[in-house]
């Protein structure tokens, strides 16, 4: 867990300092030379700076770029599923614990969700809402709360049942109390795992999205935008404008994956016995 942890803390510490570490803010037009368009890693400027990475066809920095768009791609991921975590869970407890008519309308309404692929959903939305950052993650939390609430209900229907929820009830607490305080604490452990897994399932459907060009506008910049900006230079050789953030990418969901994955060991008893 520590070298994927390791590599979570160097990218999204690279992500949060990209305006003071860029070697140029890529989406300035005053920062841009044509004279620099698609320059290949190790070369110099016009000005005589290195381009570590190289550029583009516009002549923007690709390290700079990779470094805003790993900033934009990781808030992406991590707010959608914020917020997805806080519907879905709020929804599933809530359906757990009412049950009726409220449990089977949730159920219902997260089982038409699932039913169809996450990709059209977030398809359909962004045809509707149009591209932008907030629209994207709206999108992605459509796609997401359901997950969340479907899990949230079944460790909440095991949790009902034992002693302490009894001894709240004799007590009169609140079912705002009962929920949230002791309810949410011990649905947290699968949930929490799941959460992790669904920030990188966040950031490669927002990818995939600004790929096909109905994410992102290019003002706002994410890995997969720049993927897309240079997936028709490849032919041409210029490999270095699609490959180097493809490569980020990937490092932030493998890393991301590989720390869920640990943590559902250390959060699961049966796996910390074994």
């Amino acid at each position: 867990m520590r070298p994927a942890l390791a590599l979570l803390a160097l990218l999204a510490l690279a992500a949060v300092l990209a305006p003071w570490i860029a070697p140029q803010n890529p989406y300035d037009l005053a920062q841009l030379q044509l004279l620099d368009s698609r320059l290949p890693p190790l070369a110099r400027s016009a000005e005589g700076a290195i381009r570590w990475l190289g550029t583009d066809d516009q002549g923007r920095d690709m390290l700079s770029a990779v470094l805003y768009g790993l900033r934009t791609s990781l808030a992406v991921g991590l707010a959608s599923t914020a917020l997805g975590f806080a519907i879905g869970v709020s929804l599933g407890l809530a359906a757990a614990w009412f049950g009726g008519w409220l449990d089977a309308l949730i159920m219902r309404l997260a089982d038409l969700q699932l039913s169809f692929p996450s990709i059209l959903i977030a398809l359909v939305l962004l045809a509707l809402l149009g591209q932008g950052l907030e629209k994207i993650v709206l999108a992605l939390v459509a796609v997401q709360w359901a997950y969340y609430a479907r899990v949230a209900r079944a460790s909440a229907l095991v949790e009902r049942r034992k002693e302490y929820v009894e001894a709240a009830i004799a007590l009169a607490f609140s079912d705002a109390r009962i929920i949230f305080r002791h309810l949410l604490p011990n649905c947290l452990p699968p949930l929490i795992v799941l959460a992790a897994v669904q920030v990188a399932a966040a950031i490669t459907l927002e990818a995939t999205l600004s790929f096909l060009g109905v994410g992102l506008p290019i003002t706002q910049p994410s890995l997969g935008l720049l993927i897309a900006n240079g997936f028709n230079y490849l032919l041409s050789g210029h490999y270095w404008i699609s490959f180097f953030p493809g490569v980020a990418l990937v490092l932030a969901v493998v890393g991301i994956n590989l720390v869920a994955d640990r943590l559902r060991d250390v959060l699961d008893p049966r796996e910390r016995r074994g």
